[in-house]
């Protein structure tokens, strides 16, 4: 079959899925009401999860000879509460269980374990820094890897039900091969969206224009953008759960914030300093989530993205993160959250 039939036939089954009951936004209400608190007992893989001697390599081998896709690992924590998510609400969803379990392996690894893992190009190194090497700064977090052992794609963070079934299907359709997942999901996403939606607005943010250039001269303060959009319950959610909060305010009191609506022809010059628009910079950002939040230093450059589900706790953290520079001395998020003696986020 061709691309574009690939295409259609997701389009014809998201619209389904959005006249069904608005099915999507039942899953995400379910998915994103949730306290992100560390957990107080430890959670628990599903039985179907392969039972692996850490041998990236055979297990990919194994799941090939048995007729799957390939092989998807899984980056997590026993006391996350996203990885719970994950756990009891994704892989406990008949339709997605069914469909993870025809095309792929799931192997587990601890992003603090020193454990050796044999990855699968061969090298062994520890559990810690193979998660540190596919970036997973946020749990959970899922490496697909196709049958000549190339990531197919990267999910960083919890997503709920419609986006997590539209990844599996991203990998095991082989769209991967011709697209971006956020080209994927964007054509999903104007299907479901009948109707603009205006955004929720904060006092906090700036107004337009969006002159965020920050190449020639440094800013005084550090950037974060929100792209959103209309018509978006996991915006709604954020706005009227973590951002109602006076601990995250005040932090944001301390950052330049703007909020973009990621489809929309909004006229902005980039913290590098390039004249673009919202719907572009987002593209050429790869977004597919909404809201996906991006923390910009004083002088442009990217510190750190969140662009999965993100509640009270894991915002704060992030924020503590850029306020106080501490990207400066660990080289990435989860370093920092070890040094400070949390291993939960």
């Amino acid at each position: 079959m061709t691309w574009k039939f690939h295409a259609l036939l997701l389009t014809s089954l998201l619209w389904l899925t959005a006249l069904s009951g608005h099915a999507q936004a039942a899953d995400d209400g379910d998915a994103l009401n949730f306290e992100d608190a560390p957990l107080t007992g430890l959670i628990e893989h599903p039985a179907w999860f392969k039972t692996s001697f850490l041998d990236l390599r055979a297990d990919l081998d194994e799941a090939l000879k048995a007729g799957k896709f390939g092989l998807a690992v899984y980056f997590g924590q026993r006391r996350c509460a996203y990885c719970r998510q994950l756990m009891e609400v994704n892989f406990k969803t008949d339709d997605i269980v069914r469909y993870t379990r025809e095309h792929f392996d799931v192997v587990a690894v601890d992003v603090w374990s020193p454990e050796e893992v044999t990855t699968v190009d061969g090298k062994t190194i520890s559990q810690r820094e193979l998660a540190t090497n596919m970036g997973t700064n946020f749990t959970p977090s899922l490496v697909f890897y196709d049958k000549d052992g190339k990531v197919a794609l990267r999910l960083r963070g919890y997503y709920p039900p419609y986006q997590f079934r539209a990844a599996l299907e991203y990998v095991a359709g082989g769209h991967y091969q011709r697209e971006s997942f956020a080209v994927y999901m964007a054509r999903g996403d104007q299907t479901l969206r009948f109707e603009k939606g205006d955004m929720v607005e904060e006092e906090f943010f700036s107004r337009p224009p969006y002159i965020l250039d920050r190449s020639r001269f440094p800013a005084e303060r550090p950037l974060v953008v929100f792209f959103e959009q209309g018509d978006c319950h996991a915006c709604d959610v954020l706005h009227t759960q973590p951002l109602r909060q006076p601990a995250l305010r005040s932090l944001l009191g301390q950052l330049e914030s703007v909020q973009l609506d990621m489809h929309a022809d909004t006229p902005l010059i980039r913290p590098d300093g390039k004249i673009t628009t919202a719907r572009a910079w987002a593209q050429e950002l790869e977004l597919f989530y909404a809201p996906s939040i991006l923390f910009f230093d004083e002088r442009g450059h990217e510190i750190i993205r969140v662009d999965s589900v993100a509640h009270f706790f894991r915002l704060r953290n992030v924020l503590n993160y850029v306020i106080t520079r501490a990207y400066e001395v660990y080289p990435n998020f989860r370093a920092w959250r070890q040094a400070s003696g949390d291993q939960s986020q």
